[in-house]
């Protein structure tokens, strides 16, 4: 047995965005060891705003933990907090009992306790990790990225990893707990969500935000992204908003996604944008083709939404005026799953054993329910599977928000999208079913290990309003 590897990420104001490649001694190990402690933190990402938090290892995101394929991880975990928590491994096809939730396969980890996560990561790509114990700890500051190298990855010249997240007007997230909020919508011109608003419209559960953050810090203390000319640059992006769809842009690039949830797409897909929902990761390169500063962006109608930015810059032009991209997406080339997908002339259901029809419902002005089938967890239904089973999920969304549905312990195949069947299915973990009647449609096969997994909006207001399931081994 080759010895393990111990790496313990230290307090900072920002996470690292610069991936430098692996060592060859981290390489050699059979498992990779992290601490990870979560305590109070007074999170500030610019003078005038301040957050009272719960940071792991002292920083709002949490340290990039990273391993390569066919490695194992062990995680220490300290609650040190105030509060009952636990860590999710976001993505990760694991041991039931490792998955991290709260009530569901372990008991919450309470202030002052500890417990140990080992497993073996899997499968490859940008994933990520968060508090799961219903307790509002991802909206606290408790989440992170988790990278597990893909051997057969094509090398970049510069890689990056951005996390895209933001601090909550805590008045605002309250009354959207209840159905209550007057936030407006923030969505930028020409995107599904204002083109699918009524004028009537009054949502009830949208939350404003009092700053944007990318890596820990908002605009323009925001880290600076140092990359050379002819330079082929990989990013890994998360959004870990709990509640907004975010929209992303480097003024003057075109974007090349190849991978959606950490998992690579059949085919490649060049765009302007990325639209990337609550808990979604892409992978998405860019050429440098000459010297330059450029803004990497959120787009939105937010007046604060030029905080969400970091400057990408060739030697020499750092301090360059960069070039920005408007605030909206109007005429813009984004990422879609039908783009992405292609067109088919139908849905292949071949092997299907199980088929679910689920309708999500709720959200109206002033209650707090979000349903499936009509119906508020514990008491929706669930999907019960033996080993070996196929099964299909497909959701009609009858409410005004889209719902970025997923599945623990799973990859499912996103397979139809409002009536479009996909050439070429997305391989992904959670993914956005469209609203005012729009519809989406899984596949995926029962062959992770035993045990109960949730299928739940990752809308943290939608998740805590009842709109949760579970995928049940028999």
């Amino acid at each position: 047995m080759r010895r393990s590897s111990f790496l313990s990420a230290g307090a900072g104001a920002m996470i690292a965005a610069a991936l430098p490649p692996l060592s060859a001694a981290a390489l050699a190990n059979d498992t990779v060891r992290y601490t990870l402690t979560a305590a109070p933190k007074l999170f500030a990402p610019m003078s005038g705003v301040s957050f009272a938090g719960v940071a792991f290892n002292g920083s709002i995101p949490g340290p990039v933990l990273r391993t390569t394929y066919g490695q194992r991880v062990h995680v220490d975990f300290r609650n040190r907090s105030k509060i009952e928590t636990t860590v999710h491994w976001h993505g990760m096809i694991l041991p039931n009992a490792m998955d991290g939730v709260a009530g569901i396969t372990q008991p919450a980890v309470p202030p002052g306790g500890d417990f140990t996560y080992e497993f073996a990561p899997n499968p490859p790509g940008t994933r990520w990790y968060h508090d799961h114990a219903m307790q509002m700890g991802t909206v606290l500051g408790m989440f992170g990225l988790f990278i597990v190298d893909d051997p057969k990855d094509e090398p970049a010249d510069a890689e990056f990893a951005l996390v895209f997240h933001d601090v909550p007007n805590m008045r605002s997230l309250a009354a959207a707990l209840k159905g209550t909020s007057n936030a407006p919508m923030v969505d930028p011109m020409g995107s599904p969500e204002m083109a699918g608003m009524k004028a009537d419209d009054k949502m009830g559960d949208e939350v404003s935000y009092v700053a944007h953050c990318i890596n820990g810090a908002s605009y323009p203390g925001t880290q600076r992204l140092a990359v050379k000319v002819g330079d082929r640059v990989r990013l890994r992006i998360l959004n870990a908003n709990p509640s907004q769809t975010r929209y992303v842009r480097l003024a003057g690039h075109t974007l090349r996604v190849t991978h959606s949830d950490g998992n690579p797409l059949a085919q490649p897909l060049d765009v302007e944008a990325l639209r990337i929902g609550v808990a979604e990761r892409y992978d998405a390169w860019f050429e440098v083709k000459k010297p330059g500063a450029w803004l990497l962006q959120g787009v939105s109608a937010d007046p604060l939404a030029f905080e969400q930015a970091v400057v990408v810059h060739t030697p020499g032009m750092e301090n360059a005026p960069p070039m920005a991209a408007p605030q909206s997406i109007d005429g813009v080339d984004f990422f879609t799953y039908e783009k992405a997908g292609g067109r088919a002339a139908s849905v292949d259901t071949s092997g299907v054993t199980i088929r679910k029809d689920w309708t999500l419902g709720g959200g109206a002005y002033g209650a707090n329910a979000w349903t499936i089938d009509g119906k508020l967890w514990p008491n929706t239904p669930k999907i019960v599977v033996r080993r070996g089973d196929r099964v299909l999920v497909h959701f009609t969304n009858k409410t005004d928000m889209d719902h970025p549905m997923h599945l623990h312990g799973h990859t499912f195949r996103v397979v139809e999208v409002n009536g479009t069947a996909l050439a070429r299915p997305l391989a992904k973990d959670v993914s956005l079913v469209p609203a005012n009647g729009g519809t989406l449609t899984w596949i995926f096969d029962a062959d992770s290990p035993a045990g109960r997994w949730l299928l739940h909006c990752h809308n943290e207001i939608h998740m805590m309003g009842g709109m949760m399931t579970e995928v049940d081994y028999a």
